[in-house]
């Protein structure tokens, strides 16, 4: 997939230039390094990238731009990609559960953190170098997210002190880490799992040396802009309140950074009296519709460019598949006067949106068009 550059001052300029038939991801490095900023001026710790959320070359090279020189990685092509881009990146390997040949993998390339949630994978990490930190990972019942990460990895509350207690019986250097699930909205999902991950410590008998606090941060999906301040207000509160010693903190966003970054651009390939037909859908790019349900930050404009206004009513919207699975969850408000040609601009889609296209039925959005200005 490669990367174009374009001088033009807007999505909707290029559009009218160019018409392309394909679906097309505008990148805007100026987004991304605002909300790299923002994370970095505003959390009270180390800020690392939560790679899987957008694998592109362009997005590592862009945070690393920003500042932001560690990363949280779950796979060796991961790894191995961010090494290609900064070779001096600190890389935090924590997904729970891995091979024999992916945690060689891990050492090789010289990853600094490990995060484990049950004894055997555990014992499979007695290999590493003595010191090195394991984070135990820590699940709980809690409410506020789009939907929950602990139905898959994580410990319970007796498990983690168990495993906290045991990490530190072999010599590593123990830390707690949470996922409080993916879009959470306000800042009560990780207090909860603070004041959490302070019982465990504290049953364990261990001084924790760092507490991750994971991802989860929200990305403006139409709901309005998101209050990461006072989420990151949240977090440092509760950990003063509830460690006599706190730990030191760190954070691993994914969509929280690079939502804004992208917008994706789709045409219309035909209109119905009830439906309109898109040249993109959950197969590529619109994956995420199925999981988040519809995101109201989309407009459309005519092959000019310009605004296509007017009343608006609901549609079915369907990708280019040969599928009848193909189509959006939920109906979607699209202007009644909405022709074939039209475009659809949708904003805030950085986020897993590339790193779920699947090339099914030879369709998929896979064209980048790097903005030289703010999109």
């Amino acid at each position: 997939m490669g990367i174009e550059q374009t001088l033009m001052p807007s999505p909707e300029s290029w559009l009218a230039r160019a018409r392309p038939d394909d679906p097309v991801f505008f990148f805007c490095p100026l987004r991304l390094a605002q909300v790299a900023e923002r994370f970095q001026s505003g959390f009270p710790g180390l800020v690392t990238y939560a790679v899987k959320a957008n694998p592109a070359p362009e997005m590592i090279d862009g945070l690393v731009a920003a500042g932001i020189r560690a990363f949280d990685v779950a796979s060796p092509a991961e790894m191995a990609l961010v090494r290609e881009h900064c070779p001096d990146a600190v890389l935090h390997y924590h997904n729970p559960v891995r091979s024999e040949a992916e945690i060689a993998a891990g050492l090789a390339h010289r990853c600094t953190s490990w995060s484990v949630d049950r004894p055997g994978e555990l014992e499979k990490l007695r290999c590493l170098p003595k010191g090195t930190e394991i984070a135990v990972r820590l699940k709980l019942p809690v409410k506020g997210a789009a939907y929950d990460f602990g139905a898959k990895f994580g410990a319970g509350p007796e498990l983690a002190e168990a495993l906290l207690r045991r990490v530190a019986e072999l010599g590593f250097t123990p830390s707690l880490t949470f996922h409080p699930g993916t879009q959470c909205r306000t800042p009560a999902p990780w207090a909860r799992y603070v004041r959490a991950a302070a019982d465990v410590a504290r049953a364990a008998g261990v001084t924790l040396h760092r507490l991750n606090v994971g991802g989860g941060f929200p990305s403006d999906r139409g709901e309005g802009h998101p209050d990461l301040e006072a989420i990151f207000a949240t977090i440092e509160t509760a950990t003063r309140a509830a460690f006599a010693t706190p730990p030191r903190l760190v954070c691993e966003p994914g969509r929280g950074l690079c939502a804004e970054a992208f917008l994706l651009v789709l045409r219309v390939k035909a209109v119905g009296d009830d439906a309109v037909f898109l040249n993109d859908g959950i197969y590529g790019g619109m994956a995420e519709w199925r999981d988040l349900g519809p995101m109201a930050r989309l407009r459309v404009v005519t092959p000019e460019g310009l605004p296509r206004g007017g009343a608006a009513r609901e549609r079915i919207v369907f990708g280019p598949t040969c599928d009848s699975l193909d189509r959006l969850p939920e109906s979607v408000a699209l202007p009644e006067a909405i022709r074939e040609g039209d475009y659809l601009v949708f904003e805030g889609m950085g986020a897993y949106s590339r790193a779920l296209v699947t090339g099914f039925n030879g369709y998929g959005a896979r064209r980048i068009v790097a903005m030289t200005s703010a999109c």
